[in-house]
């Protein structure tokens, strides 16, 4: 009997009942390959499962909002984006040593950086700051008979201090503003406590400021009697080295005191609203 011989009885062969055909050849049963067929030319599965896949792929992100959302998410992307470049290119700048566009636009990039994103690298410095620095203030009150009466001293920093402990979010005036201010003083007076320069007359000019809306906030003094003058000094303490060092320092507080300053009724005004 020929081997390509397609009797019923014949043995099936590698290639299935007609061994004498290759599967995919034409007229193979089961093989259709036509779009609605099983076989390798294209399942009905497939088809389904890829009419929708590309429709949802062109209406992710953006693409899923109305014209009109869309625009509004745009614009606001562009406006984060170019604050953000702004504010990178403010601080970059400040940070920088000092070059043409620093100096011609100083005024701006200080405006925009101090006092709320200045950069302190002191705690990075190869001596860091190894102090505690208190200021503290008092004041003469003139009564309502006329005479005058002396407070107590008044630890602003404390105050502070208390004032952040707990808090998730401090101010930045809580946190800075008072050291900053006493910082300034001591960078322009010299170990007189004398002013150097015209700087130091306005350095003396903002502590009082400062002191004053404090005391009147915080003690109340506004109530008691008008304030006079007032008086402020600075307590500092060292920080005690670990106990693993070897290195001994004193721990007894060291003060600072300045002369009395005249209270003039702009501060006073200054300080009562």
């Amino acid at each position: 009997m020929d081997a390509y011989d397609e009797e019923p009885e014949a043995q099936y062969g590698p290639d299935g009942p007609a061994g004498a055909r290759r599967a995919g050849g034409p007229g193979t049963p089961g093989e259709d390959t036509g779009p609605g067929g099983t076989g390798p030319a294209g399942t009905g599965s497939e088809d389904t499962a890829g009419d929708g896949a590309p429709d949802q792929a062109r209406r992710a992100g953006l693409a899923a909002l109305s014209p009109r959302y869309r625009l509004v998410a745009g614009g606001a992307l562009a406006v984060v984006a170019a604050v953000t470049a702004v504010h990178l290119g403010m601080v970059f700048l400040s940070l920088a040593p000092a070059n043409t566009v620093s100096k011609r636009h100083s005024k701006a990039v200080e405006g925009w950086v101090y006092p709320e994103f200045e950069q302190n690298w002191k705690l990075f410095a190869p001596n860091p700051l190894q102090q505690n620095v208190a200021v503290q203030v008092r004041a003469q009150i003139r009564v309502e008979g006329g005479d005058l009466r002396t407070t107590g001293w008044t630890d602003l920093s404390a105050e502070d201090g208390a004032a952040i402990d707990g808090n998730l979010l401090p101010s930045h005036t809580q946190q800075n503003e008072l050291r900053r201010a006493w910082d300034f003083l001591g960078t322009t007076h010299g170990t007189d406590n004398r002013p150097v320069g015209g700087r130091g007359a306005l350095s003396e000019q903002y502590v009082r400021r400062i002191v004053v809306l404090r005391l009147r906030r915080d003690e109340g003094l506004d109530r008691a009697g008008t304030i006079e003058r007032v008086q402020v000094r600075s307590r500092t303490v060292n920080v005690p080295p670990p106990q693993w060092s070897r290195e001994k320092v004193s721990t007894s507080p060291a003060y600072r005191e300045l002369p009395w300053w005249t209270v003039t009724g702009d501060e006073t005004g200054a300080g009562a609203r």
